[in-house]
């Protein structure tokens, strides 16, 4: 199985996720990851309509999403992952699931959050959920769109720390 990507973004599928990493990374396949949105009718519909038509699409709670990666149901396809918060990869790991990188887009500031750069505001909860999986050996960047450079994302934590 090839994961091409692993995302956090707000937004899930929006345009820099359907328009520009799904052609970069050449994804056959979406995988949004978020226990509440299986549950939202409303947000499905939005999320398929927004989902490029060279992907198929798979909504999916954490543990099935994790389920379903660790048994290899993905093996022949080019899988892009992509979640809310970092709470739900960290999700994926606990349950199992073994990753070497997460990049992270937008993260749109809410009460009780930092900016560590532009579109990226953080809790005190995010914050320790991005050093857990470093902790764990996942290499964590911030990345809006693939010609950026990619910046070492737990250096952005220490520096807003400081």
């Amino acid at each position: 199985m090839a994961i091409v990507n692993i995302r956090i973004d707000d937004r899930l599928i929006h345009g820099q996720v359907a328009a520009v990493w799904s052609l970069v990374t050449k994804a056959n396949r979406i995988m949004v990851v978020d226990d509440l949105v299986v549950k939202d009718v409303v947000n499905k519909e939005a999320l398929k309509m927004a989902c490029p038509q060279q992907c198929k699409l798979s909504i999916l709670t954490v543990e099935k999403a994790a389920e379903n990666l660790k048994a290899g149901k993905y093996d022949e396809e080019r899988v892009f992952i992509v979640a809310k918060n970092p709470k739900t990869i960290r999700g994926l790991l606990d349950h199992g699931f073994q990753m070497e990188a997460v990049n992270v887009g937008n993260m749109g500031g809410k009460q009780n959050t930092k900016m560590l750069k532009k579109a990226v505001s953080v809790s005190q909860e995010d914050i320790e959920n991005f050093l857990y999986l470093a902790d764990h050996g996942v290499k964590v960047t911030a990345q809006m769109v693939p010609t950026d450079e990619a910046l070492d994302f737990v250096e952005l934590i220490k520096k807003a720390e400081a």
